[in-house]
């Protein structure tokens, strides 16, 4: 039998066995385990009873308050550091098509040279052209299932890349709200520090006139200045705070620091929401919050780089083929008879390698890459313990801040019915002005808390959500980039139909 139909035999051969029984080392991936309680500490709390979990996916929305729906959508449409990590997922997408090209054959090139050579031998001779021309293919087996792994990996990643904008999502629908509630709350004090400050003013004109008219002494006079004075000063401080707050959040949006009057039209009340909460039970977790699926395929990706590396332990096989033309001029010949059949030659056939004297090399990075699967199988299980210990802290911050809410609002009242009272004897001249002054203060003070605790009332409601992992669906049904980054990248590079795969409805 001549040597190339041995070849074509072996050829085909292993190509029938490569395709039929390939075998895939290294560990088939499973879900970590991890430790989760069965119910919530707080979970028998009137305010935790709601049952229905939809309310999550917009959970802003449950604050009834259309300035913060506008906010919410415009940072989902324009925040740069939630477009970086959609322009992440293309990148992934781009890395699993490369990896993906690795199962057809790895070599495909044509190759060509034109030379001038010069040799010893006659004078005539002594100086020659030569030109070749040719096309050569390698293709190595997915034998072991290296390549079958390595697409395995980096599907993970993508999903992992998708997880990570999700989670970026639900940081920064968040991140908006608190920034909103934070803006409110400072206008609302600053309202107070006025409102304060006015009657203040107002009984330092009182006790002037009295001083004038002999009644009381300068003491009084200056007692009254100080406390104006001290109420006044807490403004500019607060004015400061939410000019920060209002550049903060004009990063949020995608915006320079400045003007934001086309959602700030005018100043608004703190957000308040329901006070009831559907919490669900703690292995929601595992499915709403992006963090934990995003440590889940970072895993997965990891345990497929182990099979990746093992299959370094046993031999490669490849099917290569090469063929082409080649002439020169020397004597008659010509190289415009390059394409003539005599100048004509192939190869072909199969060919192994296996790398044996390695010096423990190979084994040493496949337990390089095991352990690192095992650091980020503990990952996952600390992220799956943290974000309970996140939710137990938000229900346990909320109940608290509601019952410290009630008690400031007792106060309140209690404090404004005491500066009515004090003022009235004080008129009546059975009290001197310290008692006005004492209950004016303690009134501006118990306002300006109430109005922080209501402020920390919605930012605990929030950070609930948040460690609930909602919020992060509103994109489904979307895009990951906006369509004019896209058609952009489109003309600078192409990237066929990439860019307009679809979007995973859920992970």
């Amino acid at each position: 039998m001549k040597f190339y139909q041995l070849s074509t035999l072996c050829l085909l051969g292993l190509s029938a066995f490569s395709f039929g029984g390939c075998t895939m080392l290294g560990p088939d991936f499973r879900p970590p385990e991890a430790e989760l309680p069965e119910s919530w500490n707080e979970r028998e709390n009137a305010v935790f009873q709601k049952q229905s979990e939809e309310e999550s996916i917009e959970w802003w929305k449950l604050f009834n308050d259309p300035t913060l729906d506008k906010l919410i959508q415009a940072a989902y449409e324009q925040n740069l550091s939630l477009r970086t990590a959609g322009l992440r997922i293309l990148e992934a997408r781009a890395q699993l098509g490369r990896v993906k090209g690795n199962i057809y054959p790895q070599l495909q090139e044509m190759n060509g040279d034109a030379m001038t050579i010069g040799t010893t031998g006659p004078a005539s001779d002594r100086y020659y052209n030569a030109a070749s021309i040719g096309f050569d293919v390698g293709w190595e087996i997915d034998f072991w299932g290296k390549f079958s792994r390595s697409i395995e990996s980096a599907d993970a990643n993508l999903l992992a890349s998708i997880a990570d904008y999700d989670d970026i999502l639900v940081t920064l629908t968040a991140e908006v709200a608190r920034t909103y509630t934070s803006i409110r709350t400072l206008e609302e004090r600053i309202r107070l520090a006025r409102k304060n400050s006015t009657l203040q003013q107002n009984g330092l004109q009182l006790v002037m006139h009295q001083f004038e008219a002999g009644t009381v002494t300068e003491l009084d006079v200056q007692q009254a200045k100080t406390l104006l004075s001290s109420t006044l000063a807490t403004i500019p401080n607060l004015q400061s705070t939410l000019q920060k707050n209002r550049n903060g959040l004009a990063i949020l949006l995608g915006r320079v620091p400045g003007d934001l009057s086309e959602f700030l039209t005018v100043t608004g009340s703190i957000p308040a929401a329901s006070p009831e909460i559907a919490v669900g039970v703690p292995a929601d977790l595992l499915r709403r919050r992006p963090d934990i699926r995003k440590a889940e395929m970072q895993t997965a990706a990891q345990s497929a780089q182990v099979g990746v590396a093992v299959t370094e332990l046993y031999p490669s096989f490849t099917l290569f083929g090469s063929l082409g033309w080649s002439a020169n001029d020397i004597g008659e010949n010509s190289l415009g008879d390059i394409f003539e059949a005599n100048t004509f030659s192939y190869s072909f056939g199969p060919a192994f390698k296996w790398n044996i004297l390695n010096y423990g090399r190979i084994k040493n990075q496949v337990r390089i890459q095991d352990a690192r699967l095992e650091q980020l199988i503990t990952n996952y299980q600390n992220t799956v313990l943290n974000a309970a210990r996140e939710v137990e802290d938000s229900m346990s911050a909320l109940l608290y801040v509601q019952r410290e809410a009630k008690y400031l609002n007792q106060g309140v009242a209690s404090s404004s019915r005491s500066v009515e009272l004090s003022l009235l004897q004080y008129e009546e001249g059975f009290v001197d002005y310290q008692r006005v002054l004492d209950s004016t203060r303690a009134l501006t003070q118990k306002q300006d808390q109430y109005a922080q605790i209501q402020g920390q009332m919605a930012t605990d409601f929030i950070g609930l959500y948040k460690a609930l992992g909602g919020g992060w669906q509103i994109r489904l049904g979307h895009d990951f980039v906006p369509e004019a980054v896209k058609e952009k990248m489109q003309e600078r590079t192409d990237w066929g139909k990439m860019l307009k795969e679809p979007v995973p409805e859920d992970n």
